[in-house]
């Protein structure tokens, strides 16, 4: 089994590395190409992750290369984690918005949207590179706006899930809360990428009993504490909303809170300093501890999970799998077994109704080879429904702007986001985007 990264000279690929090599009876792999244009940060980071599978015992092999159609070539899935400009474009994300009283955030609000313009373009040229190589190979989406790149993916036509680390890190806050195993909390997770609330919280799988009533009773002050919310919201929403929501429930004292600090691009940028001056040691061969404050908390575990279920079973015939692909309205139905169930993007198709088909939803679904089926949802209260709605229909906007460019299209994405909607305001975020990111943007 051959699985490509793109992105792979990221500082945080050794998380991911040492979920490879520990969960090897999941997901077998014999080989990992690491991919990056970074040559001088690939070469550090495939000689830690080479050093990781060795000490751990893993027979797979670990290559690096700049070559991007040599990585994806007759790879079995491709892993998207890329950040197009680096720390220094996520930076004005997270600077310039603040300038207009708006949030700064890389993935949320006109930040967000500046991330989506860069990226859709690049990881749709990737998409089709992998397509020409192996149209059967399934890409895996982590990188930001999760929920815009995935729509993206799957408008072009590609064998494309996208993958967040939000729901898995809640289901190991709440196993450990609980005092049970991580795979017997199974959460009802509905929303979008980084808009998304935990309506129940089921013990021993999606039929289960939901405990989140006793969770928020005794453990509500601890889980607000994690979230930055006030205790009494939580009781007030009876659901545990991501902690992006704090973006939307608590605007102002954000923008307040993040005109008084360093950017978190500049803290993550002195972090890698750091981490690339650990993994240029030959004696290191595991990953370091400074990796847990980057981000990206179970990233590897979600992502082994997702690949192991994408491909088990996979027969490399390309008739036979294409057959499982025709069957695919016969696998996971509602109540089947077949499957492992995991939080994932997805077309909504119906499953939250209120929303257009073809959006891309963040739910429960169950895992195969033939792709994602997603769980029957339960109904979501108008207050979310309201606002999953509205940045829906950003979403989209924010995609036309992605693919066809023009400072109205940019416009009206951001006049359509919640947390922008004035139309001066909208005008002038739009003038800050554009002349940050003009490097970026080919239509300009």
């Amino acid at each position: 089994m051959k699985l490509a990264v793109v992105g792979g000279g990221s500082t945080y690929t050794p998380e991911l590395v040492d979920g490879f090599a520990r969960l090897r009876d999941t997901l077998p792999v014999s080989e990992l190409v690491l991919a990056d244009p970074a040559a001088d940060r690939l070469e550090l980071v495939g000689g830690l992750a080479r050093r990781i599978f060795a000490k751990q015992g893993h027979p797979g092999r670990v290559t690096t290369t700049s070559d991007l159609d040599a990585a994806v070539a007759d790879a079995d899935a491709v892993l998207l984690q890329l950040r197009v400009g680096g720390q220094t474009a996520r930076n004005g994300d997270e600077t310039w918005p603040l300038e207009c009283g708006c949030v700064g955030q890389e993935t949320t609000g006109a930040g967000g949207l500046a991330k989506a313009l860069r990226t859709v373009p690049v990881v749709l040229d990737i998409a089709e590179r992998v397509r020409r190589s192996n149209p059967d190979a399934w890409i895996i989406d982590f990188t930001n706006p999760v929920g815009i790149v995935t729509r993206a993916l799957l408008d072009a036509g590609h064998r494309a899930v996208g993958l967040c680390n939000v729901a898995i890190g809640l289901q190991r806050r709440f196993a450990a809360l609980l005092d049970v195993p991580a795979d017997q909390v199974h959460l009802d997770h509905y929303g979008l990428n980084h808009l998304s609330w935990e309506l129940g919280v089921r013990l021993g799988g999606p039929d289960g009993i939901d405990v989140l009533p006793g969770l928020l009773a005794d453990h509500g002050a601890r889980i607000a504490e994690d979230l930055r919310l006030p205790r009494d919201l939580l009781d007030r929403l009876g659901v545990v909303p991501s902690y992006y929501l704090r973006y939307f429930y608590a605007h102002d004292a954000v923008v307040d809170e993040l005109r008084g600090k360093p950017s978190r691009a500049a803290q993550v940028a002195a972090m890698e300093k750091e981490l690339l001056e650990m993994y240029a040691d030959p004696a290191l061969a595991e990953k370091p501890a400074l990796l847990a404050e980057r981000g990206g908390a179970f990233y590897s575990e979600a992502a082994v999970d997702l690949a192991a279920s994408l491909l088990r079973g996979a027969s490399g015939d390309a008739a036979a799998d294409a057959e499982a692909r025709d069957d695919f309205g016969a696998v996971g139905e509602p109540g089947s077994d077949e499957g492992e169930v995991q939080v994932v993007n997805i077309r909504n198709n119906g499953t939250l109704p209120f929303l257009p088909e073809d959006a891309v939803v963040e739910v429960p679904a169950r895992i195969t080879r033939a792709g994602a089926r997603p769980l029957p949802a339960p109904t979501v209260d108008p207050l979310y429904a309201g606002l999953i709605s509205g940045v829906t229909a950003y979403e989209q906007l924010a995609l036309d702007a992605a693919l066809n460019g023009g400072r109205e299209r940019v416009f009206r994405a951001l006049l359509a986001h919640p947390l922008v909607g004035q139309y001066d305001l909208a005008d002038q975020l739009t003038d800050r985007l554009l002349a940050h990111n003009r490097e970026h943007l080919a239509w300009l």
